[in-house]
C-alpha cells in the first residue's frame, strides 16, 4: 500500500492512498463525537452531521446535494461515539470540486432555523426506525447500561426531547469547541501525486485559521459493576447481548483481542460461536462477537437472536465457548490458522476503498501515523498463544461480562 501524509500548515492533515484507478473516494474525518456533547444536547453532534448538508453560506440544499451527484458521484456522511465524517466517490478530474464542497460544509453551514426544525423530524423518524430494528436497539441499550452515568453512556441519535430542544447556540458552540484543523483529517484515495494533493488541498483548505490548542474534554469510564437486565418488548424473537469493558486503541493488547474476537464471533461462517449454536445446534440465525477500540477504553460484546425458549441454552453455548478460550491455550495449529485467516480477511477488506480511507484517516487522528498492511501483518504474528490466553482470562471473565435481553412480551 503506498500512502503519503502530508501535513498543511494550519493543522490539517492529508492522508493520500496512490492507486491508479479513475474512482476517487475521499473523506473529511473530524475528532468530534457523541461523547463530547454535554448532558442535556445529546445528540447534538448527529443533528449537526445533518445539518451540514442543508445550507452553506455558498450553497443551497439542492446546490450541496448536486454538486458531486450532477458529475456521477455520491456524498455521505456518519457520526460515531467519537467521531463526524463525511465521504464521497467520484471520478478523478473533480477531485477539488469534492475538497471544496468538504471545506464549504464544515466550515460555512450556516445552519437556519426553518432547517433545524424539519430535520428534528426527521430524526425522530430515525430514531423510531431503530426501535423496529431490535437488534440494533439492543446494542444501544446495552452501551447505555454498560457506560451508564458516562458520556459514552447515550444514544448517538439522542433522546427525542433532548433533539427537540436543540438550538443554533448550541451548535455554534460544539462547533467552536471541536471542529479545529489540527483535529481533522482528509483521506483520499486515487491516483494523484502527493504534489498534486498538496497544492489542492492548501488552496483550499488553506485559509482555514489554525486553533490555538483543543477545548475538547474526555474523561476514561470506570468499570460500574456488572448488570443483567431483561426488558419485555413487542417483538417475535429474543435478542441477546453480553459483553464488558476492554481495551482502548492503544492498548498492547489490541491485535491480540482483535484475533481472539475473530476466532470467537468474527468474520464469515467459521467462528466458533457460528459453527457451535448456528451450525450444530441450529438455533440462532445470527450470532456474532465485536471489538470496537475506543480512544480510552473499548467494548466487546457477543449478540444472538433467537426464539424465545432458546436462548437460555444459547447462552449456555456461548459461556462454554468462553469458558474453554480462558481455560484452553491455543495449539500451534489453531493459533496459525486464526492468523492466516484473520490476515487474509484484512487484505480482502482492503479492496473496499472507501472503508480504507476512512480507516487510514481514523489511523492518523489516533496514532498520527497509517500503519502499513505489513506493520499490521507483524503485530498479528507477534501474538502468542499465552498473550490470547491472558486476554481471555481478563476479557471474558465473568465478572467483567454484562447482558442485556430484549424478550417477547
Amino acid at each position: 500500500m503506498e500512502y503519503e501524509l502530508i501535513h498543511l500548515p494550519n493543522g490539517i492533515r492529508v492522508v493520500l492512498h496512490q492507486v491508479p484507478s479513475s474512482v476517487t473516494h475521499a473523506c473529511m474525518l473530524i475528532n468530534a463525537g457523541a461523547r463530547d456533547e454535554e448532558a442535556g444536547r445529546y445528540g447534538l453532534a448527529h443533528f449537526i452531521e445533518h445539518l451540514l448538508f442543508k445550507q452553506t453560506e455558498r450553497r443551497n440544499t439542492s446546490q450541496i446535494l448536486n454538486r458531486l451527484e450532477a458529475v456521477g458521484g455520491d456524498l455521505n456522511a456518519y457520526t460515531t461515539k467519537e467521531y463526524t465524517c463525511i465521504h464521497a466517490s467520484f471520478l478523478t478530474p473533480y477531485l477539488g470540486r469534492a475538497l471544496d464542497l468538504f471545506e464549504d460544509l464544515f466550515f460555512h453551514s450556516v445552519f437556519p432555523t426553518h432547517e433545524m426544525e424539519k430535520e428534528k423530524g426527521v430524526i425522530l423518524d430515525e430514531m423510531a426506525s431503530y426501535l423496529d430494528s431490535p437488534e440494533d436497539s439492543v446494542m444501544d441499550d446495552f452501551e447505555d447500561q454498560l457506560f451508564q452515568g458516562h458520556a459514552l453512556g447515550h444514544n448517538i441519535l439522542g433522546t427525542a426531547d433532548d433533539v427537540m430542544r436543540l438550538n443554533k447556540a448550541d451548535i455554534t458552540h460544539f462547533i467552536q469547541q471541536h471542529y479545529h484543523p489540527h483535529e481533522l483529517v482528509i483521506g483520499i484515495s486515487g491516483n494523484y501525486t502527493a504534489k498534486a494533493v498538496t497544492v489542492a488541498a492548501q488552496r483550499i483548505m488553506g485559509n482555514i485559521p489554525a486553533a490555538a490548542h483543543s477545548l475538547r474534554k474526555r474523561e476514561a469510564p470506570h468499570r460500574n459493576g456488572t448488570h443483567h437486565m431483561v426488558a419485555r418488548k413487542p417483538i417475535n424473537q429474543a435478542h441477546y447481548v453480553m459483553g464488558g469493558l476492554a481495551y482502548d486503541t492503544h492498548h498492547d493488547h489490541k491485535t491480540g483481542l482483535l484475533l481472539l474476537n475473530n476466532l470467537l464471533g468474527g468474520m464469515g461462517m467459521s467462528s466458533r460461536l457460528n459453527l457451535i449454536v448456528r451450525e450444530q445446534q441450529g438455533i440462532a440465525y445470527t450470532i456474532e462477537s465485536g471489538y470496537t477500540p475506543l480512544s480510552d477504553t473499548g467494548i466487546f460484546h457477543i449478540y444472538f437472536g433467537t426464539d424465545a425458549e432458546k436462548a437460555e441454552k444459547a447462552v449456555r453455548l456461548v459461556k462454554k465457548q468462553l469458558k474453554k478460550l480462558r481455560e484452553q491455550k491455543l495449539g500451534v495449529m489453531q493459533l496459525y490458522q486464526a492468523k492466516k485467516k484473520f490476515k487474509g480477511q484484512i487484505a480482502l477488506g482492503e479492496e473496499n476503498r472507501l472503508n480504507l480511507i476512512m480507516a487510514l484517516a481514523k489511523s492518523v487522528l489516533d496514532y498520527g501515523q497509517v500503519q502499513t498492511l505489513d506493520e499490521v501483518f507483524r503485530k498479528i504474528d507477534a501474538v502468542t498463544a499465552d498473550q490470547l490466553l491472558a486476554i481471555a482470562n481478563e476479557i471474558f471473565d465473568e465478572q467483567n461480562l454484562s447482558s442485556l435481553c430484549f424478550m417477547p412480551e
